[in-house]
């Protein structure tokens, strides 16, 4: 079976736009996440503020298309060029599926993990992420 050439090119520039995207959106997203995003057993159910049903839903239908969309193609750029395993990962943040919160505390509780997302934050000026809901200082105060 032979590959068009042009479907290749267009995979290519794909994955390029995807690796300069990820770039950019993954310290925005961390950034902008609340400190106690993870420190709550549930997720707090999201509210479309000021905005109409249709409007929200339409954004949710959009938000998992573009994630399935980045899945896909991160499939295919594991054997392809580009960040597959990154687009992926991309693509898992931006669908809804049961169990995805959980999924997500538990990678934040690596500690490898929560170590990058803290070093981007402080990068930014924010402060670190905390995973219990009454934060305990790690040293005691001096006195």
């Amino acid at each position: 079976m032979q590959i068009d050439p042009t479907v290749v090119w267009w995979m290519v520039a794909g994955s390029v736009v995807m690796f300069l995207a990820s770039l950019f959106a993954i310290p925005v997203i961390i950034v902008r996440l609340p400190a106690d995003y993870f420190c709550y057993p549930r997720r707090h159910p999201v509210q479309a503020f000021g905005f109409g049903a249709f409007v929200y839903y339409a954004w949710l239908v959009g938000k998992n298309i573009a994630g399935i969309v980045f899945i896909f193609m991160g499939i295919a750029m594991l054997v392809l060029p580009g960040q597959g395993i990154i687009s992926i990962l991309i693509g898992l943040s931006l669908t809804n599926f049961p169990g995805k919160y959980r999924l997500e505390q538990f990678l934040v509780h690596q500690k490898v993990i929560l170590q990058s997302l803290n070093w981007i934050r402080h990068r930014a000026g924010k402060s670190s992420f905390f995973l219990e809901a009454n934060p305990q200082p790690k040293h005691p105060p001096r006195e």
